[in-house]
């Protein structure tokens, strides 16, 4: 067998004396190297010698993201400037970048948990991935690529878009992993049929990071391209970057890499732990992260944490997919709703496409109205579909009172939905 980058804790217990020791470590470098984390902890009377017990960290005060632009260019710095040997940015598309520092160690540290993930996902030496994600001061690129090669498998650094170099590379190089968004993997998946490629490529696995992606999303990209299998990896800058976790085989939830950060699942509104099984707002620790350590970082996404321990053996503990962010929930007639509720309901339809839009009006009869756009596959008959029992489904998945003014409207608006993959036309649900 060769080598393993999965940790070797023999048990939980194992694995949460290590997670205390990381937590005493970092209230301690926080304190001892952040002025910003100084003042914080400092005004919540907390010190690094009063983490005794996991618990304990209910104690210590949140981290968001103004405190990361406040402390424009170098937030949250833990380490002389003269220890950082690289910087990584977010999107920062509606204010100042949010720009993290690496120490050496921390790039390190990364390189190795992505590893992880190309082991977890069943890869082998002899995989040849392709990389078809964004590249330059983003973490997304450099971390798959590094991983894979840390991980021992061959790197193709596509980076994201130029369809026709990733069919070619698909074809002439014969990559069997690709790495990139869902969209972009249902892009190619439609690009392959379109060029009648499926019989000339290796491809067997796909690993998505960045966007959510829903069941039926998957269902399609899987059947259009004869996929083995297709992995969620999660990953955010302010966290090293993608590759914080990976679902095995086995799809029964996300395993996260619980030896280098904390995850705290609260309620975004009360802040307090919700209860097992329910969503909440992802709040993370890091264990080891020198130059931006992390405390309690509210990460806006929403999930909710697995219980049971997956199947497949490892102990590493598992949260679920991202069901969307704390500010994207929709709150219509006072039932809190979130993109991934939305999902739950339309991928079962068998004839529906993976595209949809969610609209929220608000008519003179003061009532709310969702209208869900939906695209549907080649051939669809619209008076086929099974109405009463999406609306049913929707009302029950939804929580939504029944209500004789909620009803059913279905038609095709292909000419008000503007979707790049849309096929031979859209519904409309109305509730």
């Amino acid at each position: 067998m060769g080598k393993t980058f999965m940790p070797s804790f023999k048990n939980l217990d194992e694995l949460r004396q290590h997670q205390l020791n990381g937590l005493q470590w970092t209230v301690n470098h926080a304190y001892r190297g952040s002025s910003h984390y100084r003042e914080k902890l400092a005004a919540a009377g907390v010190r690094s010698t009063d983490i005794r017990t996991l618990d304990d960290i209910r104690n210590l005060p949140f981290t968001t993201t103004d405190d990361l632009r406040k402390g424009y260019p170098f937030p949250l710095l833990a380490v002389p400037e003269s220890q950082v040997v690289r910087i990584h940015a977010s999107s920062g598309t509606t204010d100042r970048r949010k720009i993290i520092g690496y120490t050496q160690k921390d790039i390190d540290d990364w390189v190795h948990f992505f590893a992880r993930c190309y082991e977890m996902a069943g890869l082998t030496a002899s995989d040849r991935v392709q990389i078809a994600v964004g590249y330059g001061i983003w973490t997304a690129g450099v971390g798959f690529q590094l991983g894979c090669e840390k991980f021992g498998a061959m790197a193709l650094p596509v980076g994201p878009g130029n369809i026709d170099m990733q069919c070619q590379f698909l074809v002439d190089l014969q990559s069997t992993a690709m790495c990139c968004t869902a969209s972009m993997g249902l892009l190619m998946a439609e690009e392959m049929k379109r060029r009648n490629l499926k019989d000339k490529i290796a491809l067997k696995k796909m690993i998505f990071g960045s966007e959510r992606s829903s069941d039926a999303m998957r269902a399609r990209i899987k059947d259009l391209l004869g996929l083995e299998d297709m992995f969620d990896i999660p990953g955010m800058t302010e966290l090293y970057g993608p590759g914080t976790g990976l679902d095995c085989f086995k799809h029964e939830g996300i395993h996260y890499w619980a030896d280098y950060y904390i995850l705290e699942i609260l309620d975004p509104e009360t802040l307090e732990p919700v209860s097992p099984g329910e969503i909440g707002e992802m709040v993370v620790t890091t264990l080891r992260k020198e130059a931006a350590p992390l405390i309690r970082y509210r990460t806006r996404d929403l999930t909710r944490v697995i219980e049971q321990p997956c199947s497949c053996g490892n102990i590493l503990p598992m949260h679920d997919r991202i069901q969307g962010r704390s500010d994207d929930m929709i709150i219509f007639r006072g039932v809190n709703i979130y993109p991934g509720q939305i999902d739950e309901v339309l991928s079962p339809i068998s004839d529906a496409g993976c595209e949809y839009q969610v609209h929220l009006t608000r008519r003179d009869d003061g009532k709310e109205y969702m209208t869900i756009r939906l695209e549907c596959c080649d051939g669809l008959d619209p008076s086929q579909k099974p109405e009463l029992a999406l609306e049913q489904r929707c009302k029950t998945l939804l929580v939504v009172d029944d209500d004789p003014g909620i009803r059913m409207l279905c038609s095709k608006v292909l000419d008000s939905f503007e979707v790049t993959h849309a096929t031979d036309g859209l519904e409309a649900l109305s509730l």
